[in-house]
């Protein structure tokens, strides 16, 4: 769910003209123009259509404590398809290379300009990288069962199996203990380590339910939501390898893969391992977030959230 929270703040620098969602991203990071990514659009790295899907050398997870480190391979990095013809999820890496966009645009950490631009002006209690003041608040994530893929059948040279071992995220428990690690609480890993509740991720997330504007609080207007619904692929996702429909930022329903979200009206969404999800249903100008720290199966949603998002939807 944190990567909503990336793509947020990517998208008030749009709205405030400092940041083009059409230029290449080696405009604001001219490094990343290595070995064939010149032309990588800033959309498709916020669309997991950058062909980017992980680190290549692999990374361990203390490498992406290393923001200077981790962001450097990233550039150097050749993509692994043609960027933009299909999305590879960019499950571990999506904060590094849009932060590093948003920091090169305002001069600051995402972190910190999440937490200056967006979490702070909404008085909203999520953070990405936490203040050792809060870790007494932290509720430990409980590692969930295996994800039961067959890494050992995988083609190792597929954006699955690449992207699953860099960073290593083929053994859940350990993956846990990471995410209640000190360490990782303090990184700027704005794909994976927001630190919340469900009440402050549907308040940050009704910008876009609500035009742009939560209690007097505007970070985006109309046109910068509209772009979110613009398709940037359609099909089967070369790293979950289920058919997933991206818009620029947020992923966009369809039946065969969330039933239970409405087939009508304008609605972008995104979830968390273990089963946390957020629901911006624009035209309906509401949000549903369900959060949680016992870990479900699976990487997106869960029987958990599927019931009180149905119910939602019932109710409305």
């Amino acid at each position: 769910t944190t990567k909503t929270m990336t793509s947020l703040s990517a998208l008030v620098l749009v709205d405030r003209g400092e940041l083009d969602l059409d230029a290449p991203v080696s405009r604001y990071w001219p490094e990343f123009a290595s070995n064939g990514k010149q032309d990588v659009l800033v959309k498709q790295v916020m669309s997991h259509t950058s062909g980017v899907s992980a680190w290549d050398p692999p990374v361990v997870m203390e490498d992406l404590y290393d923001w200077d480190k981790s962001t450097a391979i990233l550039a150097a990095q050749a993509p692994w398809w043609e960027p933009g013809s299909a999305s590879g999820y960019h499950m571990m890496n999506h904060g590094h290379l849009v932060g590093e966009v948003v920091r090169r645009v305002s001069g600051r950490p995402l972190g910190q300009f999440f937490a200056e631009e967006i979490a702070g002006p909404l008085r909203a209690d999520f953070h990405i990288g936490l203040d050792p003041a809060h870790d007494a608040r932290v509720a430990p994530v409980i590692a969930p069962p295996p994800l039961g893929f067959d890494f050992a059948a995988m083609d190792q040279d597929s954006p699955a199996y690449k992207s699953f071992i860099s960073p290593p995220c083929d053994d859940e428990k350990a993956t846990v203990r990471h995410a209640n690690s000190e360490p990782w609480r303090r990184a700027d890993i704005g794909a994976a380590n927001g630190h919340g509740n469900a009440r402050a991720v549907a308040r940050i997330q009704a910008v876009v339910a609500n035009g742009g504007t939560v209690d007097g609080v505007q970070l985006l207007s109309p046109p910068t939501i509209d772009r979110i619904f613009e398709v940037q692929s359609d099909g089967i996702d070369l790293v979950l390898g289920i058919p997933l429909t991206w818009g620029i930022g947020y992923a966009l329903p369809r039946p065969d893969t969330f039933p239970y979200l409405p087939d009508d009206g304008r609605v972008c969404f995104w979830g968390g391992w273990g089963g946390s999800m957020i629901i911006i249903d624009v035209d309906r100008r509401m949000t549903i977030a369900y959060m949680m720290n016992q870990l479900a199966p699976g990487i997106i949603g869960g029987p958990s959230a599927t019931a009180l998002i149905t119910a939602a939807y019932a109710a409305v």
